[in-house]
């Protein structure tokens, strides 16, 4: 799950993703594509509407995307073009290329929506985006797990 700073979308998607799938069965993670949160817990209000949901995310730490991902995952879901744009930059091949799509084209099949980012608007802005994420995730699930 890959967002700007992984402070709010990807690390929300992250912890909605870990929460419907057996512990141990994938490895699910976040990531930023800047270095402006690196080491940090995510944003407050991100905090706030997992545990809404019944979700833990506070332990949870900004990092930076780097090319060694590509080699860690199969799959690598941006939360809007300008991640997809950050993310392909760093890419070494056409398979590495082929890992990566956004995360809306779950529920949105090759429309390429953008998960607006939540940060300098409301707390109604964190809501509206855990229920996008959650529906994403449903559909991942299921992908997975035929």
């Amino acid at each position: 799950m890959v967002c700007l700073g992984n402070i709010c979308r990807s690390p929300l998607a992250e912890g909605i993703l870990r929460s419907k799938i057996p512990d141990n069965t994938f490895l699910v993670d976040s990531a930023g594509t800047a270095n402006y949160h690196v080491g940090k817990t995510p944003d407050k209000r991100s905090v706030a509407i997992a545990k809404k949901h019944g979700l833990d995310i506070s332990h949870l730490k900004g990092r930076q995307f780097g090319v060694a991902d590509f080699d860690t995952f199969d799959l690598i879901y941006v939360m809007d073009e300008s991640n997809f744009k950050n993310v392909i930059a760093l890419a070494r091949n056409d398979e590495d290329i082929a890992k990566v799509t956004f995360i809306l084209n779950e529920i949105y099949p090759n429309l390429n929506y953008n998960v607006p980012d939540p940060y300098y608007g409301g707390d109604e802005g964190f809501e509206t985006i855990y229920n996008m994420l959650n529906e994403a995730c449903d559909n991942i699930v299921k992908k997975l797990n035929p």
